[in-house]
């Protein structure tokens, strides 16, 4: 099967494809990439790099398309003036949230016209809606980058990454003024959103607001995800309303997450590598999307190209070609088989790597972390807006907040400490314990092998 080659005179639309069955390849997680590389500052996560540093974001767009998206969204994640302006963030003053949006259109504009790739326009939630503010002020928001999406004639438009539905209505309302299609998802688990509002209704009030596809983005991986998805079918069969599905997940592992996702998680966001998904949880999880009914697929957070290029390698045979990526890559390993050492060599099949169970070569850390769960929600007080930056004050008491709330879930009284390696112990006493077991019996007996998990 051949990469696919040159570029249709006309492109068609994303319901003129959903429609017709097609399967549409989103791209990847752009934020958590670029600051990876250098060029987004973990925190505000906003995407000024579009206009400081143009060529990265250019080079990560290319880098999608030739790995099989056929949709680019605009790299304005957190780009409203509110988030441009909030707790210290200098962009909304220095640069403007105008150019921001400007700026990441013509970007991926421009790559798009080197293959068969639509262009969306994207929004996401606001600190205004997070601060309580009205449902006419919230939209106002939204109607800002809305109207430079139209000046700058993209092809349709998503709001991603809500908590809240009821924000995700007003998202949608606002974006269907335009007479584009627009697809909308939620950064919610099989739990509901922020409110508690389940997902299956959460779709049906989306449809109602005027979504043509609904799904899940961010906060979880890909298996719970593809749960969530899967009541969100539900309660629109039960409502007999029709939409295309989406589902784009974090590249993350994370079985262990509360209600808000990964960012409750203690190693979010600097020590989340452990928890990468390799690229052949991608190709299950492409296949079990596809099997559910989603003909939009694509991931959020931690999806690098080479994820992206695993689900257009699994749906080849649907699609009928591989992207270009896939000329510097075999099926399953296959190109193993020119390397040097023969146990390599061996490697280089299906079923080898279908089974392999990846250890993660940490030997003292946990499987599973504890998720902070503070609670915190709309109208909090420590989730206000506010233009100045967070005092020192202010990130005192958080400080004595999270070390308070450590201290009564391993019992302390609040005058009482505890040491970080007797933290640990505590945390990993049964795992060490086993875990010394194997490494006795690999030191006295070197043919020792266990296929045990410990």
């Amino acid at each position: 099967m051949a990469p696919i080659g040159g570029t249709p005179k006309t492109k068609k639309g994303i319901l003129e494809r959903l429609d017709a069955g097609e399967i549409v390849i989103g791209d990847g997680g752009f934020v958590i990439a670029l600051e990876k590389r250098g060029y987004v500052k973990a925190g505000p996560w906003t995407p000024e790099a579009a206009v400081e540093h143009p060529e990265a974001v250019r080079q990560l767009h290319r880098e999608f398309l030739r790995a099989g998206s056929n949709v680019l969204q605009t790299f304005t994640f957190y780009a409203s003036e509110d988030k441009l302006e909030n707790r210290g963030n200098y962009v909304a003053e220095k640069i403007s949230g105008h150019k921001v949006n400007e700026a990441a259109c013509k970007i991926a504009k421009e790559v798009a016209q080197e293959g068969d790739a639509l262009v969306a326009g994207g929004i996401s939630q606001t600190p205004s809606y997070l601060s309580g503010k009205k449902k006419a002020e919230v939209k106002a928001v939204f109607q800002k980058q809305l109207e430079i999406f139209i000046k700058n004639s993209v092809d349709f438009l998503i709001a991603e990454y809500f908590e809240h539905v009821e924000e995700a209505v007003w998202a949608v309302e606002t974006l269907k003024e335009s007479g584009l299609p627009v697809a909308v998802t939620l950064c919610i688990g099989p739990e509901g959103d922020m409110h508690g509002v389940p997902p299956g209704e959460c779709a049906v009030q989306l449809v109602k607001a005027g979504a043509s596809i609904v799904g899940v983005n961010c906060h979880f991986d890909p298996a719970t995800c593809l749960k969530t998805v899967k009541l969100m079918k539900e309660g629109l069969t039960a409502a007999n309303l029709k939409a295309h599905l989406m589902s784009q997940p974090l590249a993350f592992h994370t079985p262990d997450c509360g209600k808000q996702g990964f960012i409750d998680l203690p190693e979010f966001p600097f020590a989340l590598e452990p928890r990468i998904v390799s690229r052949w949880d991608v190709h299950k999880y492409a296949r079990e999307a596809y099997n559910l009914g989603i003909r939009y697929i694509g991931g959020c957070c931690g999806f690098e190209p080479y994820h992206i290029r695993a689900i257009a390698e699994e749906l080849a045979p649907e699609r009928g070609f591989l992207p270009l990526a896939s000329e510097k890559h075999g099926s399953w390993g296959n190109e193993l088989s020119m390397h040097t050492k023969p146990w390599v060599r061996a490697r280089a099949r299906k079923e080898y790597w279908e089974n392999l169970l990846p250890a993660s070569g940490r030997p003292y850390c946990p499987s599973l972390s504890k998720p902070d769960n503070w609670g915190v929600t709309k109208g909090d007080a420590e989730l206000m807006q506010q233009k100045e930056a967070t005092t020192d004050e202010q990130l005192k008491m958080l400080f004595e907040k999270q070390k308070l709330k450590s201290k009564t879930e391993f019992g302390l009284d609040s005058h009482q400490t505890v040491d970080a390696m007797k933290l640990r112990t505590i945390l990993r006493f049964p795992f060490r314990k086993r875990m010394h077991g194997h490494l006795r019996q690999k030191k006295t007996n070197p043919s020792f092998t266990s296929t045990k998990v410990p």
